[in-house]
């Protein structure tokens, strides 16, 4: 980056670099080969390396600056078209508002990541720092998966649930075996920092396992995501969620609904960690084919799209070892930056879409969230039934 006194070596980046990327970024480097460095660089670090012409810009997220001025935990993000490589300088950090205590900056806190919205990840950071009291009872210590948007919710997105030490101290790892026996470090949050430390990544969604971090294998919640077809209508939606309710209810089971900022529906069943994944996944299957065989015109718990033409898709597969779905207080990478909102039964009725609240209806949620209406919500006494 460009100094006071010129081009300033600043580190080294070692993630974050896919196929397709690497494979661009190789075409590129044909024809801007250097015999030398461009900039003062440290003997250990020059060692074994080629050197290009200054001409690139590439936008790299990392966790902070050390001592000497290089990035710490740095990740490549992508190249930059749309800026002069002479106006790449230092940034100057901002701290976020709101209380003091945070061990977390944001940097660029003016990019728009959501275009049309006008709403800049500094926007992001801000809800989700006054949020975090609303949102760690669901996000905390649960293994979680990220959605990621370096460049704005219109670029490309990826999905993130490993981590190489690129998010930095304030978020956290735990070891999950995999189908074939591998260990891989699973990403967790334990605090605002952690969530702030992802945001300062690009992430804009947060969704997390059934189960904590202290007994993975043991769900503590369960969700059915009620997906409709095109064309069919919200109100069919809000019937489908409520039908739900009173067939799990037959069974003995409390349930919530939350708005999916998406397209439906998630109902949710807290349950006592006590059963182990295999059951739970077959309780949910059961389920969910038990209505759509009552119901066929109506309901489908066929994966298949073919299957799906003017029914509700009921998803139970969220509710298998390893899979997600997005948290309660989550903003979604979609237009209008929509919140996955819990909300009353009684309420469901009233409201007009699962896009309903807003990144811009932070203090309402926040007030929600003490409010009558989501008294107890998401909470019960309750084991998985004999079915």
């Amino acid at each position: 980056m460009h100094g006071p006194d010129g081009l300033a070596y600043a580190g080294k980046v070692g993630t974050g670099f896919g196929r397709v990327a690497l494979q661009d970024l190789r075409s590129r480097f044909v024809g801007i080969e250097a015999e030398k460095p461009a900039a003062d660089v440290p003997r250990a670090e020059a060692r074994g390396a080629h050197w290009l012409k200054p001409e690139l810009v590439a936008e790299i997220a990392f966790s902070e600056f050390t001592a000497d001025h290089v990035v710490r935990h740095a990740s490549f993000l992508g190249l930059r078209e749309d800026k002069p490589a002479k106006e790449v300088v230092v940034e100057e950090p901002v701290p976020l508002s709101g209380p003091p205590g945070s061990a977390v900056e944001i940097s660029s806190r003016g990019r728009v990541i959501f275009p049309g919205d006008g709403l800049t990840k500094g926007d992001l950071a801000d809800y989700y720092r006054a949020a975090a009291p609303i949102l760690l009872p669901w996000l905390a210590d649960r293994p979680i998966s990220l959605v990621r948007c370096p460049q704005g919710r219109a670029r490309a997105c990826f999905f993130q649930k490993h981590d190489a030490g690129s998010f930095g101290e304030h978020v956290h790892h735990v070891d999950v075996r995999e189908k074939d026996g591998s260990v891989e470090p699973y990403l967790y949050v334990d605090d605002a920092d952690g969530i702030l430390a992802c945001v300062q990544m690009g992430t804009i969604e947060f969704h997390g396992w059934g189960s904590s971090v202290a007994d993975i294998e043991k769900p503590d919640r369960l969700v059915f995501d009620l997906d409709p077809d095109e064309g069919l209508d919200w109100a069919d939606v809000k019937k489908a969620a409520a039908d739900l309710k009173e067939h799990l209810a037959e069974l003995g089971l409390t349930s919530w609904p939350m708005l999916s900022g998406g397209k439906g529906v998630h109902v949710v069943v807290p349950l006592v960690p006590r059963a182990e994944w295999p059951e739970a996944k077959s309780f949910c299957e059961r389920f969910a084919r038990a209505l759509s065989e009552a119901e066929p015109g109506r309901f489908t718990a066929n994966l298949k799209k073919v299957h799906r033409k003017g029914r509700i898709f009921i998803d139970y597969m969220r509710n298998q070892r390893g899979s997600t779905a997005v948290l309660p207080y989550v903003v979604r990478a979609r237009e209008g930056a929509p919140v996955a909102a819990p909300v009353g039964w009684s309420e469901l009725r009233d409201i007009d879409g699962p896009g309903r609240f807003t990144l811009r209806d932070g203090a309402q949620l926040l007030e929600r969230a003490a409010g009558r209406a989501l008294r107890g919500w998401g909470v019960a006494d309750q084991v998985l039934p004999e079915i």
